[in-house]
């Protein structure tokens, strides 16, 4: 029976393995060319990377540290920045292959710039030609013809086909669009949304407990994810939060926060354990998990609280409310269930009279601890779920190969 179960494991693995390995992170790719650094840098710093990675289909048209100079010494600023570099991700799969074999000798490209909603008329999209010689060039649908030279294809840098192409051309794109001063986003006051959101006591807690409201706030710019307990979760939660310190209270506030955002959809697929605004000295880590639709935040205490809704899910903020207060291992020890009862006294038999006595029969020793090749069963359970996570993030059919042959070894 363990046998059959290992074997379809490893069968459902491989079937889904093309999937799993499909995920890619655009900010790891470009970080193994370090002559991409600052294209790779904006692309993090304008939260541009974090879009990219959650399309399926996407191209993206990297530009070498010596390119981006010129765009760097116009001094835009980082919403500007922005817009320029979206015009640089591609809204289609456009492989060197794909590029070589243009039908009709050009075509016209949609951009995330075009797609955000940010560029007027026919202004976002990128014109992709092929000249004599197989040479491709670049040029957004706002440059003048007669006086733009546009950029041209370099090499590829990267592809999985049909999911990403990241390509190397050799300038920026200008658009005289894209590089018109943007406007900042409106500031977004977190209290306030939090307390029209169901979660008003928590947000009053935030502004009455040290700097936790200003973290909060200050932290949005790079990123910020909130768990928003809901008042009914919190109001019951309250005594257990008055006998705390002033730096217990503080922390507990900061855990409930990942200085990362996270879409609903990138939590369903990046579960595992996250650091908080709490994470310094101690872990104060907590674990994202999902089933199916419905996502929880699981502590290291034992709390385990369910995402039920959203207040807000705009890049670079996500607000969600839950249902229960989450408490840190750090402040609240995990409950531990009450000692099984001691077995009853075994009553002593009385001794037999003369002649008849009973044959002494020794005490059966104890089995022996499991050795090497008796491994416990929660060991091997432990063993093929390490297997497991190690194939889901495997990003090679070598490796998903060494670890399939790690769960046939646990058939043995």
């Amino acid at each position: 029976m363990r046998l059959l179960s290992v074997s379809f494991t490893i069968l459902f693995l491989f079937a889904s393995c093309t999937t799993l390995c499909r995920g890619f992170n655009i900010t790891k790719i470009l970080a193994q060319h370090s002559e991409f650094s600052t294209f790779n840098h904006y692309l993090s710093a304008t939260h541009l990377a974090d879009e990219i990675n959650r399309r399926r289909t996407i191209t993206v048209l990297a530009v070498s540290n010596g390119g981006m100079g010129s765009l760097l010494s116009r001094g835009l600023s980082l919403p500007t920045m922005r817009h320029v570099l979206s015009l640089h991700v591609l809204v289609d799969y456009f492989g060197a292959r794909k590029l070589h074999q243009l039908s009709g000798d050009s075509t016209l490209a949609s951009t995330f710039f075009q797609a955000s909603g940010n560029a007027p008329g026919t202004s976002g999209f990128v014109n992709i030609s092929m000249h004599k010689g197989g040479v491709v060039s670049f040029a957004p649908s706002d440059s003048d013809s007669d006086t733009y030279t546009p950029a041209s294809f370099v090499k590829s840098i990267f592809e999985d086909p049909y999911n990403i192409a990241v390509i190397q051309i050799s300038t920026i794109l200008e658009s005289p669009v894209a590089e018109a001063p943007a406007e900042a986003p409106s500031a977004v006051n977190i209290t306030e949304l939090m307390a029209a959101k169901g979660c008003k006591t928590f947000a009053d807690l935030l502004l009455s407990t040290g700097d936790a409201a200003k973290t909060f706030q200050n932290d949005i710019d790079g990123g910020l994810t909130a768990f928003c307990p809901l008042d009914q979760a919190m109001d019951d939660f309250l005594p257990k939060f008055k006998n705390l310190t002033d730096a217990g209270k503080l922390n507990l506030l900061l855990y409930h926060a990942i200085p990362v955002y996270y879409s609903v959809q990138m939590l369903r697929s990046n579960n595992g354990v996250m650091n908080t605004l709490a994470t310094e000295k101690k872990n104060y880590n907590l674990t994202v998990q999902n089933d199916g639709e419905v996502v929880t935040i699981k502590t290291p205490a034992g709390v385990v609280a369910k995402i039920v809704g959203t207040i807000k899910d705009e890049d670079p903020l996500a607000l969600y409310t839950i249902d229960k207060v989450l408490e840190p291992r750090e402040l609240f020890k995990k409950e531990v269930p009450p000692p099984a009862p001691a077995p009853a006294p075994v009553v002593a038999e009385a001794p037999k009279k003369a002649g008849k006595e009973k044959k002494h029969v020794p005490a059966q020793a104890p089995e022996p601890a499991p050795g090497p090749d008796q491994e416990p069963a929660d060991q091997k359970a432990a063993d093929e779920n390490r297997a497991v996570k190690m194939i889901k993030g495997a990003g090679s059919l070598a490796t998903v190969t060494t670890v399939v042959g790690m769960l046939v070894s646990l058939m043995f």
